[in-house]
């Protein structure tokens, strides 16, 4: 049951591509593959031929036979070595269309309907998505091919030379009774013996693998933590507390590293030992007939080096075991992933609240429940009316729940009841606390979320000295990582510059002018009054002098909003 649960975890994950629109070229690039692959087992089989051949040629001292069975070799090894070279190119081609397309469909999955944000309040238990996407489809993809195609190239290896084996090996009388091509019994035995114990020595390797790979990903996003917040922990002077966490999670990446190499280690013992052994065994179980004379060298040569495909091909568990491991985890992995996607959209279309837009141009919230996830409630039936040109300051403690009724309007908050109707065709537009600036040009980050080119660069320039950050203006090609880059007041400068390019009909101010002294604020709200003359402001904030810039004032009283 637990198997057939996997294999259709792992089919959910596969089939999707090989069924899309885009599969031609990978289905064209695997039969290429896999032909390529049959035709390597055929030279493997035109070889054991050639064994008996040559052995017998030299036991019968035949110079001329020898020459000829070496230029025969030569053209063998040659096509083996072309054949080679461009089944692994043509496999690493198919390698990168098809992660391609699962890194499109699962970044599109992530993103779609802010799912990448629901998934941190409603799933705690996926750890590090960037992880999943950036290195769990590419294990996926590698594996599933190399592994696949090698269990392919195992079968058809057995078909060709489990034939020829048996003819070869001939009958074996064992205490009166005759075991016709005892040999393929022998391979059949040794090999599912060796599988089996395999599989019981090293299956506690798939949880470790599992495990290691969130480590790794666990190390490496504290250390990013660091990088994108090197100012705030040099200012705490924080290197020690760091460091202390750095230790801490390698210390888990290394204890289970630990786990895996004692758990190969054993395998590898096991594996090694039954590689050494399947070398003399053809040999000593055919080493009677050889002696008895009813076969020739090359003889013996031919049932060795069969006898070796044949154990080779029923021994493929034994020797990708370690892969077959990462692999298993890989598949749990993305399966859970996909899994919290699934949930994330479920949740997003089970929203107990409405949030549509209707006719009209009034902005209209009725009867609004909202709660932290925890269940605590921040508000309740909450009926709110805002006219378009009526600029309204919503103030509270904090903690009251201010900027969770904004993420409520922007229809990011899940855990919320009641109405929420905005006009219709209204452009609405957020600038949190602290702004997203995306890493690269200037201009991208000052057009975000909007394409640049819908800009000229005098527009976009004009924008930036209007809201002081006039030293940026010729910079607007620079690419830099701008949220170190800039100091958090310039950040939120470079907000007010980007409402001034996007000129949305509301515009939601959390706290956006927190960084920044008072006579810059008032500044820079005279300006969106000046440049928006239609943009209907709805600020959050704490300062009384915010006051002058607004009509309306609504304040949070226990679990209600009230009108002051």
């Amino acid at each position: 049951m637990q198997t057939n649960r996997f294999l259709t975890a792992f089919w959910a994950l596969a089939k999707p591509y090989w069924v899309s629109e885009q599969r031609a070229k990978g289905v064209t690039l695997l039969v290429t593959v896999i032909g390529l692959s049959l035709g390597l087992v055929w030279i493997e089989v035109q070889i054991n031929l050639w064994n008996n051949e040559f052995y017998n040629a030299i036991q019968a001292r035949r110079l001329d036979d020898f020459y000829r069975l070496l230029g025969k070799f030569t053209l063998l090894a040659f096509a083996y070595i072309g054949l080679a070279v461009y089944r692994l190119y043509l496999r690493q081609m198919l390698q990168i269309e098809w992660r391609s397309w699962l890194n499109e469909r699962y970044l599109a999955d992530w993103l779609r309907e802010r799912a990448y944000y629901r998934m941190q309040l409603l799933d705690h238990g996926t750890d590090n998505p960037d992880q999943r996407i950036a290195d769990d489809l590419r294990f996926f993809v590698d594996y599933t091919l190399s592994l696949g195609l090698g269990l392919l190239s195992a079968v058809v290896t057995l078909a060709s030379f489990i034939g020829i084996l048996w003819m070869l090996s001939g009958a074996l009388e064992l205490a009166g009774v005759s075991i016709p091509g005892y040999m393929v019994w022998c391979a059949i035995l040794y090999a599912g013996a060796g599988s089996l114990l395999t599989h019981w020595i090293g299956k506690p390797l798939i949880g470790l693998q599992f495990n290691q790979q969130r480590y790794e990903a666990d190390y490496r996003f504290s250390l990013v933590r660091l990088r994108e917040n090197a100012e705030g922990v040099a200012l705490y002077r924080g290197e020690n507390e760091e460091l202390g966490n750095f230790r801490k999670r390698f210390a888990n990446v290394i204890a289970n590293w630990w786990g895996i190499m004692r758990k190969q280690k054993h395998l590898n013992f096991f594996t090694v030992s039954y590689s050494q052994l399947a070398i003399v065994f053809p040999y000593v179980v055919a080493a009677p007939r050889y002696f008895s004379g009813a076969i020739q060298l090359g003889g013996l040569m031919q049932i060795a080096s069969a006898f070796g495909q044949v154990q080779d091909s029923l021994s493929w568990f034994i020797g990708i075991y370690p892969s077959f491991a990462e692999w298993k985890a890989t598949v749990d992995r993305l399966t859970g992933f996909a899994a919290s996607l699934e949930k994330a959209r479920g949740e997003a279309q089970r929203m107990d609240g409405e949030r549509n837009e209707v006719p009209g141009e009034r902005l209209k919230i009725e009867k609004l429940d909202l709660k932290l996830p925890q269940g605590r409630p921040l508000l309740s039936s909450v009926t709110i009316e805002l006219k378009p040109g009526e600029h309204v300051l919503v103030t509270g403690p904090s903690g009251a729940g201010k900027s969770t009724l904004f993420r409520a309007l922007a229809g990011i908050w899940p855990y919320w009841k009641g109405r929420i109707k905005l006009p219709k065709g209204a452009r609405l537009l957020f600038l949190p606390q602290k702004p997203y600036l995306p890493i690269g040009s200037l201009r991208h980050a000052v057009c975000y979320p909007e394409d640049a080119n819908r800009f000229a660069g005098e527009e976009i320039r004009e924008s930036l000295k209007a809201v002081g950050l006039q030293s940026l203006a010729s910079d607007l090609e620079r690419s830099e990582n701008w949220a170190q880059v800039l100091s958090g007041g310039e950040q939120q400068r470079l907000a007010f510059a980007r409402a001034l390019l996007n000129r949305p009909d509301w515009l939601f101010l959390d706290e956006a002018t927190a960084s920044l002294p008072e006579e810059d604020q008032a500044a820079l709200y005279r300006l969106l009054r000046e440049r928006l003359p239609n943009t209907t402001l709805v600020s959050i904030g704490h300062r009384e002098s915010l006051a002058q810039y607004h009509q309306k004032r609504l304040a949070w009283h226990g679990d209600s909003l009230l009108t002051v």
